[in-house]
């Protein structure tokens, strides 16, 4: 049998593209865990929108100066002049935001815009919130705790592709589009805040496959995530609590990052957690996100479920303040796509969301522009392949199919060493030196006896080692100290 689709992930991105392909195309989602297990629903931002057609130019505007002006302006005017249309379309079609008390649409703002245009669900949990009505709209099949290992690829057609269901069994789906909304890189880095399942397998599997990714140097970091868990995901603190009036101390209170910026808390994300990173090191002072400009009733109304998780850790909030650290957040490099989200070079292999890159983010994301941009593409690629309509003809794939062994006794160690050493050599500030030395690291491992997924996963991670070095001129997210 050949599905009509195959998507890779049930984040916003592939659940949205699921949301918009019609009942009756026979569609294939595959979930590496469960389907909560992705960056969107651990998402407490909201999603960027212009909020009408005078405020389409200001978010363009902002989109660029934020990425520094390294994004594809193409790419920026369709993401913002389709963002109203892709939100109301899912109000329309029962998704609840957040309401002022008037009943209208609550925006709100977030650093590095310039109007409120920020729209939330149940105040922080918008990712969730989300997510949670994406799944229940989908009405296709869903396989959980399947890991995609290969795409079969051939004369510039993706014929389907491989995926472990277990520990060793592995299966082969033919489909006629193959959407990849498989996320970003996390687990590559030591501290990071996104879903463990989120481990840039993909992102490798195309680099072994001759595709292009694109900006891989570009990885955010979120200056503000609490400090002390001893998890790998970190609990995140948004943006937008900085953007409602928290602000960052160190422990004799003082606001240093005016210092940095003359922006202080609501700089680009990049210089905060850049600035919170110097000064750390300088002074070997504690930092801290303080509250206290927040009456509690409004802040557990307006941050609801950030109340509750940081109560669970202890703390009563807005009364203290919470100890903070930079921690990676979001790949703004990905698998290289063209406008309509179609990945370079196939004929109908598409990406959409964290895992691609059509150049909208640039050196650096505009807070709440990730969740918009993977609604916005997941509809642009379903429209394109509705109206292309290829077919493949699985009989004329002809190479061999490997078998693959998922994980070796070898991983474990090797897994924990590249996710310090990306953490220590390629993360907020970065030396030329060291990429070159962590390169060569990774090259090794890769000639050890290792399973397929951390393969994949140190072919992604070699990527952004190589970007790194090539890109010789800090800019942005990518930060080289001379």
């Amino acid at each position: 049998m050949v599905y009509d689709y195959i998507i890779i992930g049930t984040g916003v991105a592939g659940l949205n593209a699921a949301r918009l392909i019609p009942k009756d195309k026979k569609v294939l989602v595959l979930c590496k865990k469960s389907p909560w297990n992705c960056n969107t629903f651990w998402a407490q931002g909201g999603v960027a929108t212009a909020v009408d057609k005078d405020d389409i130019e200001p978010h363009i505007k902002d989109t660029l100066t934020a990425g520094v002006n390294q994004n594809s302006k193409e790419a920026v005017r369709v993401l913002s002049e389709n963002s109203r249309a892709c939100i109301d379309d899912l109000i329309n079609a029962g998704l609840q935001f957040d309401l002022d008390d008037n009943g209208e649409l609550a925006f709100t703002k977030e650093a590095a815009h310039s109007r409120n245009r920020i729209l939330h669900a149940d105040g922080d949990a918008t990712g969730r919130m989300v997510h949670l009505f994406l799944l229940s709209t989908c009405d296709h099949e869903i396989r959980t705790n399947v890991v995609v290992n290969d795409l079969l690829i051939e004369d510039d057609i993706c014929y389907g592709v491989q995926f472990f269901t277990n520990e060793i069994d592995q299966e082969i789906v033919y489909a006629h589009n193959t959407i990849i909304a498989s996320g970003g890189v996390g687990s590559i880095y030591k501290y990071h805040t996104n879903s463990t399942a989120i481990a840039g397998e993909i992102q490798g599997l195309c680099v072994e496959k001759g595709l292009k990714l694109k900006d891989m140097e570009m990885m955010q970091f979120h200056p503000t995530v609490v400090k002390g868990t001893h998890f790998a995901r970190k609990p995140l603190l948004s943006e937008a609590l900085r953007g409602e009036g928290a602000y960052i101390v160190d422990e004799n209170d003082r606001r240093f990052l005016f210092d940095y910026h003359k922006d202080g808390e609501l700089a680009p994300r990049d210089v905060v957690s850049r600035s919170i990173f110097d000064y750390h090191k300088k002074t070997n002072s504690s930092i801290y996100l303080s509250f206290d400009k927040f009456e509690k009733n409004f802040f557990k109304k307006r941050f609801p479920n950030i109340y509750s998780n940081l109560k669970d850790l202890g703390f009563e909030l807005p009364f203290e303040k919470v100890p903070i650290s930079p921690a990676f957040h979001y790949a703004m490099g990905g698998v290289e796509t063209d406008i309509n989200a179609k990945v370079l070079g196939m004929k109908n292999l598409y990406a959409v969301g964290e895992v691609a890159c059509n150049g909208i983010h640039g050196a650096n994301r505009l807070a709440s522009n990730s969740l918009l941009e993977g609604i916005v593409f997941s509809k642009i690629a379903v429209e394109l392949s509705l109206k292309e309509e290829f077919k493949i003809d699985e009989t004329k794939y002809t190479k061999d199919i490997k078998k693959y062994t998922r994980n070796k006794e070898i991983d474990k160690e090797i897994k924990n060493s590249l996710r310090k050493l990306m953490w220590d050599n390629a993360a907020i500030v970065r030396d030329r030196d060291s990429l070159k030395i962590t390169l060569e690291k990774i090259d090794k491992f890769l000639e050890e006896n290792v399973g397929r997924l951390l393969y994949l996963r140190l072919l992604t991670a070699k990527s952004i080692l190589k970007a790194a070095i090539e890109r010789q001129v800090s800019i942005g997210a990518h930060f080289i100290k001379e």
